[in-house]
């Protein structure tokens, strides 16, 4: 399958360890909610869905990070993501996953690279 890109923000929208974007993805034809951030200078994208039950993490708009600015946290549940793999290393979802997406920074923008299952567009 070919790929095509879709803007998700500037890349300055996107503080290290700060508030992360907010953004919908379309999976199966339902669109749901996702999210990007930075972390150690990468930027990392999700669905914004706890492994533990299906609720969005974020505790205000974008606010996906723990106050070290470490760990994603889930606000209903308290679980902590690594922002790097999306793995739970703390809370009732221990050693699940977020479901990650593909996102590029690219020339002052951060994309979500998207399957396109009827070839290129």
């Amino acid at each position: 399958m070919a790929a095509r890109e879709r803007l998700i923000c500037a890349a300055l929208d996107l503080a290290e360890g700060g508030k992360g974007v907010r953004f919908e993805v379309l999976r199966r034809g339902v669109p749901e909610p996702a999210f990007a951030v930075r972390f150690e200078g990468r930027v990392y994208a999700y669905l914004n869905r706890c492994a533990h039950v299906s609720v969005q993490l974020d505790w205000n708009e974008g606010e996906f990070f723990d106050l070290s600015g470490l760990y994603l946290v889930c606000a209903t549940h308290g679980a902590a993501y690594e922002p790097e793999s999306g793995r739970c290393v703390a809370g009732p979802c221990k050693g699940d996953s977020l479901v990650p997406l593909e996102a590029v920074e690219r020339e002052g923008a951060v994309y979500l690279r998207e399957e396109c299952p009827d070839g290129p567009t």
